[in-house]
């Protein structure tokens, strides 16, 4: 990862020879990583606090489940909170450990033991060459694969205070040297707003089949994510989707149905954007109570309403941007 308190560029601004030589071998990697992905859904927000997270990890369970070949990559690099709500939290330490040992499995898929012990040597190198740039990404239960800035750091409360054109390049490592192999879909979760990080997301990503909206009937929240959408059609991307989360909750002893948060009015909020409107979500304590369970409700109860809205708002995907 970036060093700390280092940029790209040499003195005055200039890149040496070698710098620009690891760029291009990074734009090689990216491409080829890229080219291995089907599908790929940025999720976005204008603020925080709205469950852009939770749809993110959500959506990304549910396509595991149904069967598609799936990654997560959590793109916050100050608030990482992707694999404690997936129920795979690791930190630096215990990551190297893990990454060694999805090495050593490589090598010993493919090693020959009956051959002569300098020849053995010799594949383990050139397996040790091919991987040098490789970040394995950890695996759920489910099989679904996950990345985030929350494996490399040593302390939970460790924070991460870095400039723009660090977490840029952090970005864009993450993207580039993850071992994703060949995936359906790539989720990545952005942080909130219209920063270094989520710029950096579209701008190496440009290709996305869909840039996903997650806000609330707050009229705030709809504002900033209003700001967030002028920055996607800015850059010339005009597949956006909008999901309203929190906009209703049944009362588990009346069954009436509550807005909280006020009245929805996402799909005529979505209207007035000319985006796509995928759906509502309602407040449910099992969703917000998930992540203490080291999962996503959409693993732990694929029967819960919750879960069966994210199943159709992926049907919904697939149809609107994907067929």
């Amino acid at each position: 990862m970036p060093e700390h308190g280092h940029g790209h560029h040499g003195h005055g601004g200039q890149m040496t020879p070698e710098q620009q030589m690891q760029m291009i071998q990074q734009d090689i990697r990216l491409a080829k990583n890229l080219g291995q992905i089907k599908h790929k859904i940025i999720v976005m927000s204008g603020k925080g606090g709205v469950g852009k997270s939770t749809v993110a990890a959500n959506i990304a369970e549910t396509l595991q489940a149904m069967g598609y070949e799936t990654g997560i990559l959590d793109a916050d690099i100050h608030g990482p909170n992707v694999p404690k709500m997936l129920g795979v939290e690791m930190l630096e330490e215990e990551f190297n450990q893990y990454q060694f040992d999805a090495f050593k499995d490589i090598v010993e898929d493919g090693l020959d033991t009956t051959l002569p012990e300098e020849e053995q040597r010799e594949y383990i190198e050139a397996k040790r060459k091919e991987y040098q740039h490789s970040i394995f990404p950890v695996k759920t239960a489910s099989g679904l694969k996950v990345m985030s800035m929350a494996f490399l750091i040593d302390a939970l409360d460790r924070p991460i205070i870095w400039r723009g054109p660090q977490k840029t390049g952090a970005i864009k490592q993450l993207v580039s040297d993850c071992n994703w192999g060949q995936l359906d879909f790539l989720i990545i979760d952005n942080p909130p707003g219209t920063g270094d990080e989520p710029l950096t997301v579209l701008q190496t990503i440009p290709e996305a089949d869909l840039v996903l909206m997650v806000t609330t009937p707050n009229v705030v929240s709809q504002e900033d994510v209003l700001k967030c959408v002028k920055m996607v059609e800015m850059m010339n991307i005009d597949n956006i989707g909008l999901i309203e989360n929190m906009a209703y909750y049944i009362c588990p002893h009346c069954g009436e149905k509550l807005n909280i948060f006020g009245e929805g009015n996402g799909e005529k909020f979505a209207e007035e954007m000319e985006i796509t409107y995928l759906g509502d979500l309602p407040i449910e304590e099992s969703v917000s109570d998930a992540p203490n369970k080291d999962s996503a409700i959409s693993v732990l109860d694929p029967e819960d309403e919750v879960s069966k809205r994210f199943v159709e708002i992926i049907e919904d995907i697939k149809k609107e941007f994907l067929e």
